[in-house]
């Protein structure tokens, strides 16, 4: 047994974040301010964007970037069905239809006979998911969009640090949606981020994001003196918070030394799981990309021992170990396969992937030590 319980995707904080945050909470200024302006500038270079939005989480990122392409009751977005609920959940509250796609079996990314399946003449848009970091193949997708018309907006939670053929993903045409929650490669506790090469859609965002007041309302979190504002549409609440933002300062600063501390995990799970009935993440070619190193999903193979995935987590958890299923895929879920009529048939690689997939501890907090008491328990199990 482990002393101590090994969560998964536990946060690195450190003094510099907390120091951080209290000198925040000392001046005063703790809402919407300087540290996110800040942040929202530190991010886009980071990335290679040219504009961007600070807000309260990649949930609401894509919210936002769904109203701001002119979604309309009737128009459908292409999803992958192995995603989050959120991915979903947004094209949904902005009055749209998902349009669920089944995805790769190794690199659980969309396929191009997949996407071209899906088509129709309402399709407005597709949202590519970077999963666990693995990077989508962007020459594809916008080559796809560029001759049906279509939005492009990356869902780019796992995928801070992923590049496609040299690039950030965050650098490409369109929208793009980070997120900064507490289990991501760096945290603000809560928060995302949209990116965007367009000025006319991030003027948009940022209207949206507050309320609907139009953009001078963002002046009153300057030193320029009162500035009044007009609500000009129905907007919401999804601005991000100088506490948040000042945690994201710190963390961004640190991207490049945690993504070298999850890659020793990374590379030990691969060495040592190899001999194991497992199926280890999909690496990524060099001239391909990079890999952000998010999630260490592994896939039990079910086919080749009487062990099946929930007895692994339940036998990972008794030895003090957690993990995380990413993910139940989304046309199993009863709000969406009530409501879009789906199947099992019509999704084979996603099914079988949800039915065998957990993803283990990675975080840049953990040691080698923690990916090997990991490794150690699972060769016993086996």
């Amino acid at each position: 047994m482990s002393k101590d319980y090994l969560v998964f995707g536990a946060p690195n904080i450190g003094d510099e974040e907390i120091n951080a945050v209290v000198s925040t909470l000392k001046s005063g200024w703790i809402g919407t301010g300087p540290r996110v302006s800040e942040f929202e500038n530190s991010f886009k270079d980071y990335v290679g964007g040219k504009y961007a939005v600070a807000v309260s989480s990649c949930t609401s990122a894509l919210h936002l970037s769904m109203i701001a392409i002119g979604l309309k009751s009737g128009d459908e977005v292409i999803v992958p069905a192995m995603t989050f609920a959120a991915t979903a959940n947004a094209v949904i509250h902005a009055g749209g239809t998902p349009i669920f796609a089944d995805v790769h079996i190794d690199s659980m990314v969309l396929t191009e006979s997949e996407i071209r399946r899906k088509i129709t003449n309402k399709t407005k848009a597709i949202i590519p998911v970077h999963f666990a970091g693995y990077p989508c193949d962007l020459d594809m997708i916008f080559k796809i969009a560029d001759e049906f018309g279509l939005a492009v907006i990356q869902d780019c939670a796992h995928a801070i640090e992923t590049e496609f053929k040299g690039k950030k993903v965050g650098s490409y045409p369109g929208i793009s949606c980070f997120s900064f929650y507490v289990t991501k490669n760096i945290t603000c506790s809560e928060g995302g981020m949209i990116i965007t090469d367009s000025e006319e859609i991030a003027n948009k965002l940022k209207v949206l994001a507050l309320h609907g007041m139009s953009k001078d309302a963002w002046k009153r979190f300057s030193d320029s003196g009162y500035k009044h504002y007009d609500v000009v549409v129905s907007g919401f609440k999804y601005n991000m918070t100088d506490i948040q933002a000042s945690l994201g300062l710190v963390q961004l600063n640190k991207i490049e030394l945690f993504y070298q501390k999850r890659k020793l995990i990374w590379d030990y799970y691969q060495t040592e799981l190899a001999s194991l009935p497992v199926k280890t993440p999909m690496m990524v070619e060099d001239q391909l990309g990079k890999h952000a190193l998010h999630l260490f999903p592994i896939l039990i193979e079910s086919n080749k021992n009487s062990l099946t995935r929930d007895k692994v987590i339940n036998f990972l958890h008794e030895r003090n170990i957690g993990t995380g299923v990413h993910y139940t895929s989304l046309h199993l879920h009863s709000v969406f396969k009530s409501k879009y009529n789906l199947e099992s048939i019509d999704f084979p690689n996603s099914k079988y992937i949800s039915d065998r997939t957990l993803s283990l501890p990675l975080s840049s907090k953990m040691t080698v030590d923690d990916a090997k008491f990991v490794a150690d328990n699972l060769k016993e199990l086996f």
